[in-house]
């Protein structure tokens, strides 16, 4: 490994970490619920910040007092938090260190801050390990989770209450949530959780360096390398099944994986299917969402998937025969459009429209297509997408896809939808 690439590997892991040695956690006080006996850091890096974006992916730091001059040394936890009925609040920075906390608004320290963190967040105790904000889908309300060592500490924004939850990780070195879902990361490893129970799901931990961040030798491809190509988003390979779901949300599948395609902070990785949807193997033939519910056809089986809070939960009574649920024997591609209750199912060059709003359901005669084959469809607010091998086709709407003589021109799945540069 190179040495500014490696120096860059372990930059991003001591950021994940508060900036503190990857062997050891942050200093402990007996009595304070956390493990006894643990040294503290010798090397604490914690003066600076790392920061990422989509313009500039690399890895970059800079001095903590550059942006915060009224903070000094390292940071105990940092979150910031939404809440557009609250102005006062809303895309606030909060800062943690030792008893107080620092928040910034707009990079100006706000009015009274800092202040002691049991005055700001009463019944949180002080010298804390991470924070993340709990988003109401998730937690059934606008909710803050505090660490500190093995204690976990719920704090209700509207109620300005405090609950102390289970926890049986430890300590975290920092907490996050990403994608709609919670992660506690201690040294290089990782574990994901969910937040109203804090209970762990299964096969964690896992390595950071082979999820959270880019290093060379490492990551999902080198971890699974029975995945192949398929777990390569650039390999060209063709997609099984694409869809978009109620709230914007992009998936593709093949191989039996997942990729997410609306979110770059993604990284648009490879993840088993089952990660996201418990109980769900082998390959997708198609796949539609509609009514905050997520269709997979499977041969001439359809399993349907909640969507809410947590992730995707399989409907009781499910899978089910495709023919009995939808009228149809069998799907290549499936799509419905924002707002319709209109499925299109399609068949090799032909094309069937389903009321999913009708019971039994029935489908409409066939129309033809302009395509002999797809391999997935979807639709969303910028028009219809059909994919064949490593190529795409657009079209506005429906009716220009319905009324098209020829494909429209294809174009690279890889560059356009997952930003390959190659």
């Amino acid at each position: 490994m190179g040495g500014v690439t490696a120096a860059l590997c372990l930059a991003a892991l001591l950021v994940l970490v508060g900036g503190r040695p990857l062997t050891q956690h942050k200093p402990y006080t007996p009595g304070d619920g956390r493990p006894h006996g643990a040294e503290p850091p010798g090397n604490d890096t914690g003066g600076d910040v790392w920061e990422t974006s989509r313009e500039r992916p690399q890895l970059r730091s800079r001095p903590l007092a550059e942006s915060w001059p009224e903070l000094e040394g390292p940071v105990d936890a940092a979150l910031r938090i939404h809440r557009r009925d609250h102005p006062e609040e809303h895309q606030s920075l909060y800062l943690f260190q030792g008893e107080k906390v620092w928040s910034y608004a707009g990079g100006q320290l706000r009015p009274n801050f800092p202040r002691l963190i049991g005055d700001e967040f009463p019944g949180v105790p002080g010298d804390l390990d991470a924070a993340v904000e709990c988003h109401p889908e998730e937690c059934g309300g606008e909710t803050v989770l505090f660490f500190k060592g093995d204690r976990l500490f719920s704090f209700d924004l509207e109620l300005r209450r405090t609950k102390e939850r289970p926890w049986g990780v430890g300590p975290c070195d920092a907490a996050l949530r990403w994608l709609e879902r919670y992660y506690c990361l201690q040294g290089t490893q990782f574990y994901r959780f969910k937040p109203l129970e804090g209970a762990v799901l299964p096969g964690y931990p896992r390595d950071l360096r082979d999820y959270f961040i880019p290093c060379p030798g490492r990551g999902h491809r080198h971890v699974n390398t029975s995945w192949g190509d398929a777990g390569d988003r650039c390999s060209g390979q063709p997609f099984q099944a694409i869809t978009s779901d109620d709230s914007g949300r992009i998936y593709a599948f093949r191989g039996g994986l997942s990729f997410r395609l609306d979110s770059w902070r993604d990284g648009w990785h490879a993840w088993p299917q089952g990660h996201s949807w418990p109980g769900l193997q082998g390959d997708v033939d198609a796949a539609f969402s509609w009514d905050k519910r997520m269709y997979l056809i499977q041969g001439s089986q359809v399993s349907i998937y909640l969507s809410g809070r947590g992730g995707h939960q399989l409907v009781e009574g499910y899978p089910r025969a495709l023919q009995e649920e939808l009228g149809v024997p069998k799907a290549d591609a499936a799509f419905t459009c924002p707002g319709s209750a209109e499925l299109y199912v399609i068949t090799g060059n032909r094309v069937w429209r389903v009321d999913l709003t009708q019971s039994p359901r029935r489908v409409d005669r066939p129309q033809p297509l302009p395509h002999d084959g797809v391999d997935g469809a979807m639709c969303t607010a910028e028009g219809v997408y059909l994919l064949r091998g490593d190529s795409y086709h657009h079209y506005r709407d429906v009716a220009e896809l319905l009324a098209a003589p020829l494909p429209a021109a294809p174009r690279s799945i890889a560059a356009d939808l997952f930003r390959c540069t190659q």
